[in-house]
This record gives structure tokens, C-alpha cells and sequence, in this order.
């Protein structure tokens, strides 16, 4: 890889866009710059990435600098389709987003010379959980649900908050959570009232107890597929900077785990370094085939049939709960005394101790 070539990496989600601009060779350092360029409700995937892609365009030129190549990270092929339509002529290389995630990972020697682990990555608008083999960068098997996400835990901080007789908008309790990542605890205002609500970084950790519980019966279903016993999960997204979750997952799943000090920016690093490799272009995973056989040496034991039922239970009570908080205007959320929303246990239809 050539040095000192300017290069930005950006990740497409849901949520929005991230951007980072640094060169080739330090994607591991504080950047040049960065940004996060947030997707308008009713906008296209590819709306935020070329938002995020001119503002630091902007940024390179006050630098006198030329931005050599671009590399953006993609979830699905419709995203990538709908980023390449946009970009036209221009010169950009599209990446499977797990594959930069991995890419960045062994760079910053975080990522086990062999054997696989999980990726599991948690946005704002679902969970996506990747099954990869780490010497060959082949996706074993992978699933999504929209159950679990960020934009759940939004719902839920207000629905707590409002039994407080606090009254949030979504932008609002979302700022309340990510502060929770860093401290433990955080003070709301009820900007009509004036009422104040104390959280902690338990409380929240409580509100997601249900929905950690059935990601880490996905995380189990997913190894059941695949027949391979993962070294460690590595914890990818915005959510992972809160430590009881990382903490709690690890108990749950019994596996060690894979932190980055910015989960959020791992795949816009991964980016960086294949935009350097590639200047244009697709760049996609290798994906074991159906009904391939996969080496003897990985394979893992057989779990339990009654455990991936449960999973699918938690599934189905949990999703329905969730989607029912979604719904909540942000401005008329429920008070206390017009009755009490099941406890997160209660929600998921599971014991308080995992995989009991």
C-alpha cells in the first residue's frame, strides 16, 4: 500500500452516513476529519453518503489536498445499487460492509489469525449478526433483525422516562443514551414542565436486559447453522460504547469480546484501506454456498432444539413490544397513571438468567 495517500471511507446505514478522512496508512490514528451526515426520513441510502462525501471533499481542498479514492461500505446489494446509480461517472469503490469491518480488525492485530468469530453489528434500526472465518474472509452464515436496534432502545429510555413524568423527543433520548456510554448517570428535562428524571447506566442496562437476551439466542441460532464454533464476537455499531452491554452480552454468549474504542467508525476504517487497494470498483465477500460442507476442525457441538424455539418466541414477543413502542408520538408519551408496560423479562417470555 502506497503512504501517505489521501483516502476517505465511508459507511452507509440506516441511520445515516460516517465519514473519515486520513491516509492510507493511519486509519488507526485520529483523522484529518470526519463527519456524520444523518439520513432525512423518506431520503435514499445513497442521500447521506454523497452529503458526507462532498463536506469532507470541502475539507480536503482547505487542506490544498486530493482525495485519491473513495471507498464506501454497504449492508445489502440494494444500497450498493442505489449508491453506484447515484455516483454516476464518478470513481468509487463499493465494499461488503463485514468485509472492511474485517479488514480493519486485522490491521489493528484485534482479529484471531484463524478460526472465526461473530460480527455483530448494532445500529440504530436493527441488528445484523455475520458469522465469518478469519483466514479466509468467508461469510459462513449471516442474519439481520429489525427486533433489536437502537431506535428500540430510544422508545424504551422515553417510555421510562415518561413514567417519570418526563416528556422526550426522539433526538433527545437518544443523546440521553449515548451519554450514558461515558457516564452513569444522566439528568432529563421535561422542556414544557420543567420536571427532572434521573437515569443510570443500570436502568438502562434493565430496559435492554429482554432484547440483549434474544440476540444472544440469535448470536446461538446463527452458530447452529453453521456448524462452527466462533472464537470470539466482536461488537460493532454506536450501541457497543455502553460497557454493561458489552459486559452482559460476553456473560450471555460465553464468548470473549472484540471491542474497537469507536465500534461506530470500524467499517469507514475498514473503507479507508481497501479504497487504498482499490481505487474503483465492487468489492464483495466470498459466501459459503448452500449446503456446502464446511471443515471437520470447526465444527461445533450440536445446540439444543428447545433453545432455538425459545429464540423464536423471544422473537415474536419481543418485536411486537418494540414496535408498539416505536409508535409512541414523542410529544403524547404515556404517564404513569394511565398504566404500566411490562417488564423486559416479562416482554420476552424468558427466565432472568440466560439460556436457563
Amino acid at each position: 500500500m502506497e503512504s501517505m495517500v489521501l483516502v476517505l471511507g465511508v459507511s452507509a446505514g440506516a441511520g445515516g452516513a460516517r465519514a473519515v478522512l486520513t491516509h492510507s496508512d493511519q486509519p488507526h490514528l485520529p483523522p484529518i476529519d470526519r463527519c456524520r451526515a444523518p439520513r432525512r426520513a423518506g431520503s435514499g441510502v445513497d442521500e447521506p453518503v454523497f452529503a458526507a462525501i462532498r463536506q469532507m471533499s470541502v475539507s480536503a481542498e482547505r487542506r490544498d489536498e486530493l482525495i485519491t479514492s473513495t471507498a464506501v461500505t454497504c449492508r445489502c446489494p440494494v444500497d450498493a445499487e442505489s449508491i453506484r446509480a447515484a455516483a454516476g461517472r464518478s470513481r468509487l469503490t463499493i465494499v461488503d460492509e463485514p468485509l472492511a469491518q474485517l479488514r480493519y480488525l486485522r490491521f489493528t492485530g484485534q482479529l484471531p489469525q484463524s478460526g472465526s468469530v461473530i460480527l455483530y453489528d448494532l445500529g440504530s434500526s436493527g441488528l445484523t449478526i455475520t458469522h465469518v472465518d478469519c483466514r479466509t474472509d468467508t461469510s459462513l452464515s449471516s442474519k439481520r433483525s429489525t427486533v433489536l436496534c437502537g431506535d428500540g432502545y430510544d422508545a424504551l429510555l422515553r417510555w421510562k422516562l415518561a413514567r417519570g413524568n418526563v416528556l422526550t423527543d426522539k433526538l433527545t433520548s437518544r443523546g440521553h443514551r449515548e451519554a450514558l456510554s461515558s457516564t452513569r448517570v444522566v439528568t432529563a428535562t421535561d422542556p414544557t414542565t420543567g420536571d427532572r428524571a434521573v437515569v443510570t447506566r443500570s436502568d438502562l442496562a434493565e430496559l435492554c436486559a429482554a432484547s440483549l437476551h434474544h440476540s444472544a439466542s440469535f448470536v446461538r441460532q446463527l452458530i447452529e447453522e453453521s456448524g462452527v464454533a466462533p472464537e470470539a464476537l466482536v461488537l460493532l455499531g454506536g450501541c457497543a460504547r455502553n460497557p454493561n452491554i458489552r459486559e452482559a452480552l460476553g456473560e450471555m454468549t460465553e464468548l470473549p469480546v472484540i471491542y474497537d474504542s469507536e465500534p461506530e467508525y470500524v467499517s469507514a476504517r475498514g473503507a479507508v484501506l481497501l479504497a487504498a487497494e482499490r481505487p474503483a470498483g465492487d468489492i464483495h465477500m466470498a459466501r459459503i454456498r448452500s449446503g456446502a460442507s464446511l471443515p471437520a476442525a470447526f465444527t461445533s457441538d450440536t445446540i439444543g432444539r428447545r433453545k432455538l424455539i425459545a429464540a423464536a418466541a423471544v422473537t415474536a414477543a419481543l418485536g411486537a413490544t418494540i414496535a408498539g413502542l416505536l409508535t409512541m408520538n414523542n410529544n403524547s408519551a404515556q404517564s404513569p397513571e394511565r398504566g404500566t408496560a411490562p417488564s423486559s423479562v416479562e416482554v420476552a417470555g424468558i427466565p432472568a438468567t440466560p439460556f436457563g
